[in-house]
């Protein structure tokens, strides 16, 4: 029996080949964006899901407050480690320090790295909360002692190639050209999806022997570093109110005077390692990946919803508007005996049959689709998670349900079909069936209707971010940064008069990072004027003499730096308002306080944008390179193009290299940054969302217009032959037309009605994210409902002129 509903499902599906074709179109799109998305989701959620315990596993962060903000560090102070260490409410704790070494050699086979990644400093207990499979080595004390390390299989395959793990022990490693550092253990990398992609393990007591040696005997609790990270197991039974509790005792307790005097707090707290891969406060540890982003997630799995929606719409609208054809069978079934319960069988058979269909093309359009959703995809997501039995068993419960959705409404309906009704063709019009279809059809063109309203809107305030002034010189600029690690000024100085010389370049100045970066540097910064001190933050721009007319920075009073070592600062407007001086020039000649020391303000300027137009115009100085011989700040040479035209850019960028290479003849480490690249990449997710949109908003259109289309093929089949009349009687082709267009039209703009003020509220949430943002448009409403009816109105026509162009003699032939 199961067997011939197939059958009979095939037959119909072949007899009505465009309403298949439109079914079977708006349910692949739907599905097929599922699938991919469904992929998204699974492989971020599935993060560090295979950690033994991971549920007891925290890595304690640091939150700090003050009348400027809130601000998030993903480190903690050296000092807390030991302040808890015998909490019971703790299995093991394990600290470890992020340090990129310059360079690491085998002086055996004479192989030398220059700035491996992914290098720790830390202990044995590390391997206790994460569990490492141990391929060599491993005893005891393997990270007790000083120069010890740890190598993951990959790592050690890199520095001893064609050795087994176990000749590789007791082998040494020369760090830095002075650390001789032993190999006492080899692991395997972690197989899951993970965020903890370290690769060396040195032993904590090593660093005594690095330039940090200080900072780990001191221990301030007043110094946090992102590098230093701290990870508990905590204890079954833990009571996690308590720590808490204990954290914040100890955070009062270390609490310095002038912390407490202006305002400022720091707060440790657990952050679950769940939580790690998604928040973007504390982020994660290789930044190349991207953080993932749970209401970027959130978005894409909404438009695979209400995708798959107009998909099921559309099957429900046909299949109930079909109706009519489908009587006479039914009712002869039901004649020879069929039960409603098997024709609600036969039916919805015919629906799983047309959804199997749809997600086999979707598994052919699955790739295709990766590619659209590229910038979505994380490194590493392949086909081959459709192997998972997790994901097998999504799409099946994902394939059942569509089939219930899709189905059970219209095989109800037409299983309910009385026997002799329907034999004396006396089939009533189905008035709440058409009330469903309207709803259905004025639903779907609200959700295309509001993507359409939200992608010009999201594209507005995009283009306004993109072309907004940021108040300095953004085009035709390139920095060039020195080789990590170089402590010679004199070759950076070299390298900016040769390219100096060169006549394609107007301007060159040597300095830190340009005016906008995502490169912080920040302190406090005092003043007193004899009654009150006003206090504010102070981030650091570096550069020479010739930064502030490069860059065209706006100086509205005072000078620039007079040289490059003397302690001079140029701050901003904003800065200005937060020390309490009422106009520049009453600045200029002022002393701050900064960091114990006496600087004077010799300039100020105009406040420009150092990061995305979503965030506010922070406090600012601009400020030479004062902490020479020590080191320096200034790290990249920055250039001004002469011709700002594209067309001889890239021989100047390899005049560029070679100069680059003339100078540091012995690394390979040139970078090159453009600083306009730099200002877009600001807007990188709003840019993702945009192309979302646009994905969105074309699909939903094509699903509902294609619903569209077989609710005209159907309407204007059944009025034929009252379009051939109303032509014999003299209506005209444009009359006709208007007629059969009206009643669609009309649920257009009711979706346009509704769609309106659902977009709208939206669309200006998301805005206020942006202290920078364009209005909301009137023409953007008026815009998205024109361009709805004009697109309704072509698939109107389409069917509607053909039937009013058609000779009433056919039509009415049997009359």
């Amino acid at each position: 029996m199961i067997l011939n509903y197939f059958k009979i499902a095939w037959r119909n599906l072949m007899k009505h080949k465009v309403f298949s074709l439109i079914n079977i179109i708006g349910l692949t799109i739907g599905l097929s964006a599922s699938f991919v998305i469904g992929l998204l989701i699974y492989y971020d959620t599935t993060f560090d899901d295979f950690h033994k315990d991971g549920d007891r596993i925290y890595r304690v962060v640091s939150n700090f407050s003050s009348p400027e903000g809130k601000f998030y560090n993903s480190g903690m102070t050296l000092a807390l480690e030991d302040a808890i260490k015998e909490n019971s409410n703790f299995e093991t704790l394990s600290g470890f320090y992020i340090e990129r070494p310059s360079k690491v050699e085998n002086r055996v086979i004479g192989s030398e790295f220059k700035w491996p990644d992914f290098v720790i400093f830390t202990d044995a207990h590390y391997f206790d909360i994460f569990k490492y499979k141990f391929l060599a080595g491993g005893n005891a004390d393997a990270l007790e002692s000083p120069n010890k390390v740890i190598l993951t299989k990959k790592r050690a395959r890199d520095y001893f190639p064609n050795t087994s793990p176990t000749d590789i022990i007791g082998k040494t490693l020369v760090y830095n050209d002075s650390l001789h550092i032993t190999v006492s253990g080899i692991v395997e990398n972690l197989e899951g999806r993970t965020d903890f992609i370290f690769e060396e393990f040195i032993s904590s007591p090593t660093l005594l022997q690095t330039r940090l040696r200080e900072q780990f005997l001191e221990k301030n609790w007043n110094n946090t570093n992102s590098n230093s990270q701290l990870y508990v197991k905590v204890s079954e039974q833990a009571d996690l109110a308590a720590i808490q509790s204990r954290f914040d005792v100890l955070a009062s307790e270390h609490q310095d005077e002038e912390s407490k005097k202006y305002g400022e707090e720091q707060q440790f707290s657990l952050q679950p390692l769940h939580d790690i891969h998604f928040n973007e406060n504390y982020g994660i540890y290789d930044w190349s990946k991207g953080q993932a982003s749970k209401s970027l997630l959130t978005n894409l799995a909404l438009v695979a919803l209400f995708l798959l929606l107009l998909g099921c719409i559309n099957f429900i609208n046909l299949n109930t508007a079909q109706a009519s054809q489908r009587a006479k069978e039914i009712g002869i079934r039901k004649t020879l005996g069929s039960s409603r319960k098997q024709l609600i069988g036969q039916f919805m058979g015919e629906t799983f049959l047309l959804v199997m269909v749809s997600a086999l093309l979707s598994l052919l359009l699955s790739k295709f689709l990766l590619n659209i959703f590229s910038d979505f995809v994380p490194f590493g997501l392949s086909l081959e998670l459709f192997k998972s039995p997790y994901v097998i068993g999504g799409i099946i419960i994902l394939l059942l349900v569509i089939t219930f959705l899709s189905g059970f409404y219209p095989a109800l309906i037409l299983s309910k079909f009385n026997t002799v009704s329907v034999l004396k063709n006396h089939l009533g019009t189905g008035g709440k069936k058409l009330k469903l279809r309207k709803f259905l059809t004025v639903f779907q063109f609200t959700i295309a209707q509001v993507f359409i309203i939200a992608t010009l809107l999201v594209g507005k305030q995009i283009n306004y971010l993109l072309s907004k002034d940021m108040g300095f010189k953004t085009d035709a600029i390139v920095s060039v940064y020195s080789p990590r690690g170089e402590s010679e000024l004199s070759k950076k100085e070299l390298f900016a008069e040769k390219i100096g010389a060169l006549p394609e370049i107007k301007s060159v100045s040597l300095g830190g990072r340009p005016p906008a970066s995502t490169s912080t540097n920040s302190t406090n910064v005092s003043y007193t004027n004899g009654k009150t001190e006003m206090k504010s933050e102070l981030q650091f721009i570096f550069g020479d003499t010739n930064y502030s007319e490069l860059f065209e920075l706006d100086i509205i009073a005072g000078r620039t730096i007079r040289n490059n070592t003397i302690k001079e600062l140029v701050i901003n407007e904003t800065c200005l308002k937060n020390l309490g001086f009422t106009s520049p020039d009453e600045a200029i000649g002022k002393i701050v306080q900064l960091d114990g020391d006496a600087v004077p303000v010799v300039g100020v300027m105009a406040d420009f944008h150092q990061r995305s137009l979503s965030s506010e115009i922070k406090p600012m100085a601009l400020t030479g390179d004062w902490y020479r011989p020590e080191w320096s700040q200034f790290q990249a040479i920055h250039m001004a193009f002469q011709n700002e035209s594209s067309k001889e850019l890239k021989g100047i960028l390899t005049k560029i290299e070679d100069t680059y290479k003339s100078v540091y003849t012995e690394v390979d480490d040139y970078r090159v940054e453009f600083l306009d690249e730099t200002i877009e990449k600001f807007y990188n997710r709003e840019q993702k969302i945009s192309k979302l949109l646009n994905w969105a908003t074309g699909l939903s259109i094509l699903i509902s217009c294609l619903g569209l289309l077989g609710l005209v093929i159907y309407t204007t089949n059944r009025r034929v032959k009252e379009i051939g009349v109303r032509k014999v009687l003299g209506a005209s082709l444009l009359q006709i037309n208007t007629l059969l267009c009206k009643e669609f039209l009309i649920l257009v703009a009711i979706a346009f009605i509704i769609a309106s003020p659902i977009a709208y509220y939206g669309i200006n949430n998301w805005l206020q994210d942006f202290a920078n943002k364009t209005s909301i448009s009137f023409w953007v409403f008026l815009a998205s409902g024109s361009a709805m009816i004009f697109f309704a109105l072509i698939v109107i026509s389409v069917k509607t002129l053909q039937a009013a162009n058609a000779n009433p003699v056919n039509s009415l032939r049997s009359e």
